[in-house]
């Protein structure tokens, strides 16, 4: 997805908040301090309604922000519209993006796992997070590692899944390899020549950018990324990144992505969007629920904070665990039927909900499998033998058949069939009965009349 239409397809939540990034977007109430956000976010209040009160209008607010009407028009070859042509519409993707990082691929190191985990992973998901973290993809100086992500890129490419790059820029130690000095002019060379480097050897192919990642507290790692960070400070390190990526590939769309949801990280991003050109496209919000669940009313709270900004939000990392942390550390039970039925119910309510709410665009889970999934927790849609939870089923249902065009009707006197589909493609289908059949791949997009014609010959 190249930028152009990356920005097109939130034009929904530009059509709600016509307040444009950088220009003074209204502030939400701040609460005292929450247990379901990281220590150091707010909890965010400036709710709109209870959790049922938001779940009993997400079905209205899909219809409205995720469908459209159209018509499709049958005609012969010497074009007179043809009644009572049967037309089928019928979905082949989202232009939402739902997604899961792809971690593990070529990773599993058993035959029968690996093909599971791919045809599951293709099954639900039409977008993937692929990794590029410093200090892995580069471990030995000049020698990043392309051939894993032609590799990746190649299988779904096949799949017809679109995939993002994650992180550029970051001064975690994943973010930071060890062969890096505390040589701060030397380090800027480094990682703005990488950034370069990367984006434009994979443009074309990967034009999704976790460009900047965690930028809003700089006071955790010693690292000659945050040294070099904490010298420019947030803004200017964020800026920077966001520059040579663009540069590197100007249709590529940028992502600022970060684990705080609170006014700090906004604050940031306002800053950047002085002047009224933002060098992002969309706002990255991390949603790690280790520690237990996020309140939907959080969670709606979240997208309108954010989607002030007039720009597209995704929730980028979401993690809900299926089993009993028991500490200390990194320290996690296995998965069990009882918090796998709590987890598929949560999921299902949370997918709902930013799939109702305008601003949202894309929707990442972290990680796909209990087998390598981050700090160990039980945290994926699959069991480490790659069987699906409860979880991953409730999402086929959703995203699958619940969210998913399949309509049927006949053409009027005028040869047309009006119906409604969710965004994203579709194949058209027109028949009369013991005559010809033809069918047409359609772009279903938002903001747009979305008519079409097919001719039966």
């Amino acid at each position: 997805m190249k930028r152009r239409s990356f920005l097109k397809a939130g034009g929904a939540a530009a059509a709600l908040l016509a307040t444009s990034c950088g220009s003074g977007a209204r502030e939400l109430p701040q609460g005292g301090g929450g247990k379901i956000l990281a220590q150091a976010n707010q909890k965010i209040l400036g709710r709109s309604g209870s959790d049922e009160e938001i779940l009993a209008q997400a079905k209205d607010l899909i219809t409205k922000y995720r469908q459209g009407d159209g018509v499709v028009t049958v005609r012969g070859v010497d074009g007179t519209p043809i009644p009572g042509a049967t037309v089928k519409v019928e979905q082949l993707r989202h232009d939402f993006l739902f997604g899961c990082n792809a971690f593990m691929l070529d990773q599993i190191g058993d035959a029968q796992r690996e093909q599971d985990y791919r045809s599951r992973f293709a099954a639900l998901f039409n977008y993937a997070t692929l990794g590029f973290y410093w200090s892995t993809y580069e471990s030995q100086r000049g020698s990043p590692n392309y051939d894993y992500t032609d590799n990746a890129f190649e299988w779904c490419q096949t799949q017809g899944i679109t995939c993002k790059g994650h992180p550029l820029a970051w001064d975690h130690p994943a973010g930071s390899p060890a062969w890096l000095t505390y040589d701060l002019a030397e380090v800027a060379q480094l990682s703005t020549s990488r950034v370069r480097d990367i984006v434009t050897r994979f443009k074309g192919r990967i034009d999704l950018w976790d460009v900047v990642n965690e930028p809003t507290d700089l006071t955790r790692f010693k690292t000659p990324m945050n040294a070099w960070a904490q010298s420019l400070g947030s803004t200017s390190y964020a800026s920077v990144h966001l520059d040579v990526a663009r540069q590197a590939n100007p249709q590529a769309a940028l992502i600022v992505n970060d684990y705080r949801v609170d006014s700090a990280f906004r604050d940031i991003l306002q800053t950047l969007c002085v002047g009224g050109n933002p060098p992002f496209d969309a706002i990255g919000i991390q949603s790690h629920m280790h520690g237990g669940v996020w309140p939907l009313q959080d969670v709606w709270s979240v997208c309108d904070r954010f989607a002030n900004l007039s720009l597209p939000v995704h929730f980028t990392e979401t993690t809900v665990v299926s089993g009993p942390y028991i500490g200390p550390g990194e320290n996690w039970g296995a998965t069990t039927p009882e918090l796998e039925a709590k987890q598929a119910e949560y999921v299902a309510s949370f997918y709902t909900t930013l799939f109702a709410h305008p601003a949202a665009q894309a929707l990442s889970w972290w990680d796909f499998s209990d087998d390598g999934a981050w700090q160990g927790a039980p945290a994926g849609l699959l069991r480490a033998d790659m069987s699906p939870k409860p979880a991953y089923d409730r999402l086929q249902e959703l995203i699958k058949s619940e969210w998913w065009t399949k309509n049927q009707g006949s053409t009027d006197a005028r040869g047309e069939f009006a119906t409604r589909a969710f965004f994203g493609r579709h194949l058209v289908t027109a028949e009369i009965p013991g005559g010809p059949t033809v069918t047409k791949e359609v772009h279903w997009e938002d903001g747009t009349a979305n008519r079409f014609e097919l001719t039966l010959v």
